[in-house]
């Protein structure tokens, strides 16, 4: 994937769009819900509360794991499977925004491919 931290085109394209509280589905079912959703342009990501799926956790999924948005359905759609999100980099709430952690969590995005 050459740019992980923007929406491929075609995937978010309307910035007035309010994306916080969709539903998040992964390539295997639902993972919970987006919590915050970062757009500047070259640092775009969401972050996912997984509610109970995964104890209540958080996740940051850089915005080219994004596969589709539905905005009639409410639902953001990745390309990565459930496994590979809980197995990601691990969220913390005072770090995630960091460049160090935004690396390793690339390299892991980057790695673990997906369907774009």
């Amino acid at each position: 994937m050459s740019d992980m931290w923007n929406y491929r085109p075609g995937v978010y394209d309307d910035d007035s769009l309010n994306i916080v509280d969709f539903d998040v589905e992964a390539t295997d079912g639902s993972i919970g819900t987006v919590d915050e959703a970062q757009h500047e342009v070259g640092s775009r990501y969401i972050v996912v509360d997984t509610g109970p799926w995964i104890f209540g956790s958080k996740h940051v999924l850089p915005a080219g794991t994004v596969d589709r948005i539905d905005p009639q359905q409410r639902k953001v759609y990745l390309a990565r499977t459930k496994a590979q999100i809980k197995d990601a980099p691990k969220y913390d709430k005072d770090t995630y925004r960091d460049a160090p952690y935004r690396d390793e969590l690339g390299g892991y995005y980057g790695r673990t491919g997906g369907t774009l």
